[in-house]
């Protein structure tokens, strides 16, 4: 059985968890990197992960996305929790930008970058990775990132341009395969152009994929992103399943067991 990790779940949006949890289980998945995106969300993913604390593994974060919701007191006890809890977490993420007019309309470009700022600058001070959220800013998403110092990064579910996309592998910096791999083109174009030694797999759980065939995601799909990923590769999925998973157990410290 192929061992697999999926690097980006939104445990705490899912419905029927515990199942979710067995079936990816039973599948092969031998961790899963829980992502917040708010207060109410990181208090969540938390307690799943005290639940399942040799399976899920928490990151806790800010969204662009949540940030129109909240005011600066708000914003300030989000950071203030993600803080304290900063000894049990193994990244800080989902954090990042977002420029879709939709998000912009509501959280201004200042205003996310002021946030990502912050939450950067927590996890330089506490040695801690980031999960980046990019849409349509990859450019500004990136340079912010190295100009923060931050040492580890993975841009999670990446379909940015090529020339961004050389800045982050030659920076040492992350991509992560997500289930659209099987139609998305940019995504697709991103994940040929990535080194396997640069590459995790996610699913982004309960995203829901597929163009005819439409599937609400969870944990055990990230073997549609393994299969994705090894067909555009051109490499068997066993050796794609080994390499990501080492890349994840590394970037992430888990304690997974892979042997």
């Amino acid at each position: 059985m192929l061992k697999v990790i999926d690097t980006h779940a939104h445990l705490d949006e899912m419905e029927n968890l515990e199942p979710a949890l067995n079936k990816a289980k039973e599948a092969g998945v031998i961790a899963i990197v829980a992502v917040g995106s708010n207060h109410k969300s990181n208090q969540k993913v938390m307690e799943i992960y005290l639940n399942n604390p040799t399976f899920v593994y928490p990151a806790l974060g800010l969204h662009p996305w949540e940030l129109g919701n909240l005011d600066s007191r708000q914003i300030d006890s989000t950071l203030k929790f993600i803080e304290e809890k900063m000894a049990h977490i193994v990244a800080i993420g989902e954090i990042g930008l977002d420029y879709d007019k939709r998000v912009t309309k509501v959280a201004p470009k200042e205003l996310q970058k002021e946030a990502l700022e912050r939450l950067m600058a927590l996890a330089r001070h506490h040695s801690k990775p980031v999960i980046i959220h990019s849409r349509y800013a990859w450019k500004d998403s990136f340079e912010l990132v190295r100009e923060a110092g931050i040492e580890k990064a993975v841009f999670h579910w990446f379909t940015g341009f090529s020339s961004v996309l050389r800045d982050i592998i030659e920076a040492g910096y992350f991509i992560s395969a997500t289930p659209a791999a099987d139609y998305h083109e940019e995504h697709r174009r991103a994940i040929r152009e990535t080194p396997p030694e640069k590459l995790f797999l996610e699913t982004d759980c309960p995203v829901v994929y597929g163009r005819e065939n439409r599937y609400r995601s969870e944990p055990a799909d990230v073997f549609r992103s393994l299969k994705a990923a090894a067909a555009l590769k051109g490499i068997d999925e066993p050796t794609i399943a080994q390499q990501t998973t080492h890349n994840a157990e590394q970037f992430f410290r888990l304690n997974a067991q892979t042997e």
